[in-house]
């Protein structure tokens, strides 16, 4: 594997650090960020299925139970009459029946869940090389483990994808993360699914106010055929900015309020 000689990364990392020493620490302070996790409200600006195509502009704010959002934009034209009266109307609904609100979170798979089950996926299922930097990051290239059996379908999924990924080297914290499919992958023999060749996915962190890292940039092409002949098309591109800080105990009715005004 490629050593790091060109300074000291965060903490011990010795200089001649190998890749996978590097993802080793990266992950395990990515870890330890997440127990003092904040929440935050932001702008999100997003093309994808749940929008029709269109570009929504939405205000997001992050609650113990979910993302609650408002559209305020549509194209780039700004939401008025009884469309914007409309939204209005549905986050009085969701102030109203905030465990509604939490059923109907839990059962929305975020797209972001890709980059995480593969961050979770790292260390024990790739192998990693041709490690070098860039700037003030170390991109690091990474290629399934053919050792590594998949627990699950997910996991045979995200276990095909190679991939690179930069990590900052003064915070050792996940800058970006991409992977994409080189060949197809069958799924119960080809039953169940097929994923396609060049599907990918890849996210972009940035840090915001209160030393965190947060998704700035989401982009996600997932392509194939599932059970009885169901096309999958998950295709999305989102950017997020304006991150400012809310309370960690942020209620759903406290989130509707904030959105309203």
């Amino acid at each position: 594997m490629a050593a790091f000689s060109g300074g000291r990364l965060r903490g011990d990392m010795a200089p001649n650090a190998s890749a996978k020493e590097v993802v080793q620490r990266m992950l395990a302070v990515e870890d330890a960020e997440a127990l003092r996790k904040g929440r935050y409200v932001y702008l999100s600006k997003e093309r994808s299925e749940r929008t029709g195509g269109r570009e929504w502009t939405e205000r997001v704010v992050e609650t113990s139970v979910g993302r609650m959002r408002r559209l305020v934009a549509e194209d780039g034209h700004v939401l008025t009459g009884q469309r914007a009266q409309a939204e209005q109307a549905r986050l009085a609904d969701i102030a109203s029946d905030p465990e509604g609100f939490r059923k109907r979170s839990e059962a929305l798979k975020n797209d972001e869940q890709h980059a995480k089950e593969m961050l979770g996926l790292l260390s024990k299922a790739f192998l990693f090389d041709g490690m070098h930097r860039e700037g003030d990051f170390m991109r690091i290239n990474f290629k399934p483990d053919p050792g590594y059996a998949p627990q699950s379908l997910e996991e045979r999924v995200l276990h095909g994808m190679v991939g690179t990924m930069l990590v900052d080297t003064k915070t050792l914290r996940l800058r970006r993360l991409e992977g994409r499919l080189p060949a197809d992958v069958n799924l119960g023999f080809g039953l169940l699914a097929t994923i396609k060749a060049g599907s990918n996915f890849s996210t972009t962190r940035e840090p915001v106010p209160g030393n965190e890292w947060k998704t700035a940039v989401l982009d996600t092409d997932i392509n194939g055929h599932a059970i009885f002949f169901k096309a999958i098309g998950k295709k999305a591109h989102a950017e997020h900015t304006e991150f400012v800080p809310v309370p960690m105990e942020m209620t759903v009715a406290q989130a509707a309020a904030m959105l309203q005004r």
